[in-house]
């Protein structure tokens, strides 16, 4: 099974990614761009695994202790492909955000994973294989309070690539 770890959104966050997305599209010659229901910020890429690596995934993620913390989409870019760029939004690397990502991959790290190791940053992906001239638009900030990341599995449904949660770790409360 194909995994990931993901903060998804609330639905006022998703309408704004589906609008930069719809800009995007408007002004691309070609692309393919993510569904509506697949945008999300990925923590940590996990790959294909096993029953006991997702038994090791889901404990690696109970183990996290963090509280509730804001991200912030800012900025629009891409990453150069000769077959089409890939197309994103770009998240502030605010310190929450950060620590989390990196106490999540040093307890899959622990657990058996091979994790990347470079540098961490934060995207949501907007198209793939995108083929436009138009340079980066200016984005007025937004984001949400995230409240819990989430165990995602990767497949192909009916043609359609499909992101389904199984498995969810809420964050701590400060009272």
């Amino acid at each position: 099974m194909r995994l990931f770890i993901a903060v998804n959104f609330n639905t006022d966050t998703r309408e704004r990614l589906i609008a930069l997305r719809e800009e995007l599209r408007s002004c691309a010659r070609r692309g393919n761009f993510s569904l509506d229901d697949n945008l999300h910020l990925t923590l940590v890429f996990l790959g294909n695994c096993n029953t006991e690596q997702i038994a090791d995934a889901k404990a690696a993620m109970a183990n996290l202790s963090f509280e509730p913390f804001r991200t912030i989409v800012e900025r629009v870019g891409r990453f150069k492909r000769d077959a089409g760029d890939i197309w994103w939004a770009g998240l502030r690397e605010d310190k929450p955000l950060m620590n989390l990502q990196r106490e999540l991959s040093d307890n899959l790290r622990s657990a058996g994973f091979a994790i990347e190791s470079r540098k961490y940053s934060p995207h949501i992906t907007l198209g793939r294989e995108v083929m436009t001239d138009r340079a980066p638009w200016r984005v007025s900030p937004f984001g949400e309070i995230v409240m819990s990341i989430e165990l995602m599995k990767s497949e192909r449904m009916d043609g359609k690539l499909t992101y389904t949660a199984i498995y969810q770790k809420c964050l701590l409360r400060k009272y």
